[in-house]
């Protein structure tokens, strides 16, 4: 399967201009072959998490996500992207859907580790796991931006059957060793591919790091952006993950009755 990665600078509170991009990256991905297209988090609204909050009216969210599945319909080709969800409770979370190239709903997660002030003041965590669905074929799950510098977050993905893990990433400038280093050591200790999805440039005054990147279950690096507004892309083999986890059993071999313990 190939895999499409949008890494891209979006314009803050400006969901026409934000959707038009990703609708051309659609577009250029799915003529490119690829299956899926990985966009950043909150990339439809821009990341400014307390005018999210202040301005986003939760009504004209269904036509939002509507518009989105819109995107994925007419260009064949799945398509994850990161919106704010707001619970019958009034409860607000950020959240990220994966859709098929019918644009129908495979899978939706809500981010469990909230990152910086920002985030706290105008969003709640989560606390549900990783979920899984078959995505072409392949074992898929989300986890979002600061979830994944989290072992347990991917583990709980791969524990539950997850070979490729799609991540928005919203990552400021400065964190480089994240994609550089974390992510690889995250796709090689729960042996799957994690394609890692940023802004780039600046918005709401935050210089964002670009780099994103997608990296294989032995942790290889399969693709990698720089700083700029980019697509890129990856193969992602349906096999890779098995046999990773063949060669080297991290999962098989885990105790997690001892830890436990340890934990205790």
């Amino acid at each position: 399967m190939l895999l499409a990665l949008l890494q891209a600078s979006a314009d803050v509170m400006d969901a026409e201009a934000n959707c038009a991009a990703i609708d051309a990256a659609a577009e250029a991905a799915a003529a490119a072959g690829a299956e899926i297209l990985l966009t950043p988090e909150l990339f439809p609204t821009g990341y400014a998490p307390r005018r999210v909050r202040a301005e986003v009216d939760p009504a004209g969210l269904p036509e939002l996500h509507s518009k989105l599945a819109g995107i994925a319909r007419r260009h064949r080709i799945g398509l994850v992207y990161s919106l704010p969800r707001v619970t019958g409770q009034g409860e607000w979370h950020i959240s990220a859907t994966l859709l098929d190239s019918e644009g129908t709903n495979l899978l939706t997660y809500d981010k469990v580790h909230l990152f910086g002030p920002e985030e706290r003041a105008a969003f709640g965590p989560a606390a549900q796991p990783p979920t899984v669905v078959s995505l072409n074929g392949i074992p898929t799950s989300m986890v979002i931006c600061y979830d994944v510098e989290f072992p347990e977050s991917v583990r709980a993905a791969a524990v539950a059957g997850a070979e490729l893990l799609l991540v928005p990433t919203a990552l400021a400038h400065g964190y480089d060793d994240v994609p550089q280093v974390l992510l690889r050591a995250r796709a090689l200790e729960s042996q799957l591919t994690i394609a890692y999805a940023n802004h780039s440039g600046v918005e709401e005054g935050c210089r964002f790091l670009g780099g994103s990147v997608i990296a294989g279950p032995d942790g290889s690096l399969l693709a990698a952006a720089g700083e700029e507004p980019q697509l890129i892309y990856a193969k992602v083999d349906k096999d890779a993950a098995a046999r990773a986890r063949s060669d080297v059993p991290y999962l098989a071999e885990r105790r997690p009755d001892l830890y436990r313990s340890w934990d205790s």
